[in-house]
């Protein structure tokens, strides 16, 4: 058990923080959070008490229901549990996480207001990369569209004990012109990893999971939304970008996005983005 007190300070066993102590250790992260270039981001070691995590990963290794694989150029051999679907103390756990206080815990961190977690889990729940496998570099897509709202913030609590480095699956952060990767970090045990999204938030676990053992990378991925959705967005989906001098696959999409920015006035790349969606360019 690790001797280091929990960032989150959550009981363990009622899954609960008064929103006022939240909200005062989101304040505690705030400047770090909000200083992060090209677009906000954080690590946080040591996240929640080391043994919530641990039964949230054996729970999920335990999990014999098998949910499909997504295979394609730009993401490989992941696959995603629903909570809905997971034993009873990690259903707790993603509760816990959806709640007023952890809510109030990210506002405070990110100075976003109004955020709105998914009771859909919708691409969140439990993931799983098996050996070999990889997501490309991206930014997420950006619209729930059964509650019409614009996504915000993703939160991602890595499950994996003694990982190393050079196991791969390291989450990397990316500037928009995929010229310098910023930061990387390696998916280990109650690491969790948050960060604002956008178009331009490029990020991903690009290097093929690699461990010795043959076990796979795990972690908790929950979605955070506002309701600022407006005529004026153009909703999109995964959009993937290579990175220089890797065979990375990136989306026809994206191209056509930045072409039409680079020949038009920024005033115009609202609506030029809504006509190209319409007509089914996007």
């Amino acid at each position: 058990m690790s001797s280091e007190k929990p960032a989150y300070p959550v009981d363990p066993k009622t899954l609960y923080l008064p929103p006022k102590e939240a909200a005062e250790v989101g304040k505690t992260y705030a400047e770090q959070y909000q200083s992060g270039k090209p677009f906000h981001y954080i690590g946080i070691d040591d996240f929640l008490p080391l043994e919530i995590t641990e039964k949230v990963y054996q729970e999920a290794l335990a999990t014999d229901q098998e949910p499909p694989e997504h295979s394609s150029a730009q993401e490989h051999l992941k696959a995603s549990y629903n909570p809905d679907i997971l034993p009873d103390y990690t259903r707790l756990v993603f509760n816990a996480l959806n709640s007023q206080s952890f809510i109030r815990f990210l506002e405070e961190m990110t100075g976003i207001t109004g955020l709105i977690p998914d009771p859909y889990f919708k691409g969140g729940g439990i993931h799983r990369t098996n050996n070999g496998g990889y997501l490309g570099i991206h930014a997420d897509f950006n619209q729930h569209k059964q509650m019409n709202l614009e996504r915000r913030l993703n939160v991602l609590i890595y499950l994996n004990p003694d990982w190393k480095a050079e196991y791969g699956g390291s989450f990397e952060v990316w500037t928009d012109d995929m010229k310098e990767r910023i930061a990387s970090y390696a998916p280990i045990m109650n690491r969790m990893c948050c960060f604002s999204t956008s178009s331009t938030s490029m990020h991903g676990n690009p290097e093929p999971v690699n461990h010795p053992d043959g076990k796979p990378r795990i972690s908790i991925a929950l979605y955070y939304y506002t309701a600022t959705w407006t005529d004026s967005h153009v909703a999109h989906s995964t959009l993937f970008r290579p990175r220089p001098g890797t065979q990375d696959q990136r989306t026809t999409k994206q191209d056509r996005i930045r072409v039409m920015r680079k020949y038009t006035p920024p005033v115009l790349h609202a609506f030029g983005e809504k006509v190209m969606y319409k007509l089914r360019l996007l």
